[in-house]
């Protein structure tokens, strides 16, 4: 699969001023860009439970009843942006930003007033996943800057954009957050969710390549825990936060997901992973990544992308939460929806097509 359809699905530290006193945290005025949707929840029930005082700023359309204890102002950050004007936080986090335009014109608003602004990226800003990238490697680039469309082709340089608006509106007091794939309860988009809800439906379904074959992800509220913490540490700079290479694999999440489905769904369903190779599943037209969330072959332009380097978040203290406690927790939050969203999912492979390729695949043994 190319960079391109898998974009497509998808989409240097320094130290500041530390906020910290004693043992805790000073009690900060954060604004949220947002915060009313996945990353944003989990980011704002923290704050919260910190005892930081949170603002939200968004377009009230999204979760508008979640935290009415915090102060909500109404905007858009297409221009819409005049409720930010003529007040002060301590810190922006900002995890709605995908058109340099737009970073520009609130970082620009709120940068006389704002000590820190945190940018939430995506490794996918790197120009290529052939080898392990370090925040150092080279960043894509894209002919027309001022495009605003998200695709594949604009999605990670608009992204590299963005974050250099924001630092050029607040020079030295930016820190960005490069995440891979985010995950856990509250996921809107359902692609690390396809695998518990898959094994919770229970029988044979289909596993891709080798259970060896490693992936990379960070939960959101270990997301929300390190935005956090950098803020209250006052830590700026560039940071890839995702689980650290090597340590996670498609096999591992295939078996948790199994082992939640037997504890949390109906009992008796016995789901049963049957591993198909690449090879086969490219010749049926099954697509990483979309049709087999969470995994990309480790080959061609895409052999580095689940290996990407993490060290310097974890020297600032990054963790990653045990894969058994995310899956677990997700597929409870997954049963919890409505019967309408658990049975259509937005991403994996169709009932119907698991179907067809597995007997394809078990006719392919008899001869």
């Amino acid at each position: 699969m190319d960079r391109r359809k898998f974009v497509a699905a998808v989409v240097a530290a320094g130290a500041g001023s530390v906020y910290r006193t004693g043992m805790g945290a000073a009690r900060l005025r954060l604004l949220v860009l947002g915060g009313t949707r996945f990353i944003g929840i989990h980011t704002t029930r923290l704050a919260l439970e910190r005892g930081h005082q949170v603002t939200l700023f968004n377009r009230g359309k999204t979760n508008a009843a979640l935290f009415p204890q915090v102060d909500h102002l109404k905007g858009d950050r297409n221009g819409d942006i005049g409720a930010l004007a003529g007040r002060s936080w301590d810190a922006v986090i900002d995890d709605s930003g995908y058109f340099p335009r737009a970073v520009r014109l609130t970082a620009e608003l709120v940068a006389p007033s704002v000590r820190h602004y945190v940018f939430i990226s995506t490794i996918s800003v790197y120009a290529s996943s052939a080898g392990a990238n370090g925040e150092e490697s080279a960043t894509a680039r894209i002919a027309d800057e001022t495009v605003e469309k998200v695709d594949g082709e604009t999605y990670g340089p608009l992204k590299a954009l963005s974050e250099q608006a924001a630092e050029r509106a607040m020079p030295g007091r930016v820190t960005v957050l490069r995440p891979g794939l985010i995950v856990g309860p509250e996921d809107n988009t359902d692609r690390f969710t396809y695998w518990p809800a898959r094994a919770a439906r229970g029988g044979e379904f289909l596993a891709p390549d080798r259970p060896s074959d490693a992936i990379q992800y960070i939960d959101a509220r270990d997301l929300a825990r390190f935005t956090l913490d950098m803020i209250e540490r006052g830590i700026r700079g560039t940071f890839n936060v995702v689980s650290p290479p090597g340590k996670l694999t498609i096999g591992e999440l295939v078996a948790e997901s199994v082992d939640a489905a037997k504890r949390l769904a109906r009992p008796g369903s016995r789901p049963r992973p049957v591993w198909v190779p690449t090879n086969f599943l490219e010749a049926q037209k099954v697509e990483a990544w979309s049709d087999m969330p969470v995994w990309v072959p480790e080959s061609g332009d895409n052999a580095g992308f689940a290996h990407t380097l993490t060290e310097r978040a974890e020297k600032a203290g990054l963790q990653i939460r045990p894969m058994r406690e995310t899956v677990r927790d997700t597929l409870a939050w997954h049963l919890s929806r409505p019967a309408a969203e658990q049975a259509k999912l937005k991403a994996g492979i169709a009932a119907e097509r698991e179907r067809e390729v597995l007997a394809a695949w078990n006719r392919a043994q008899t001869h």
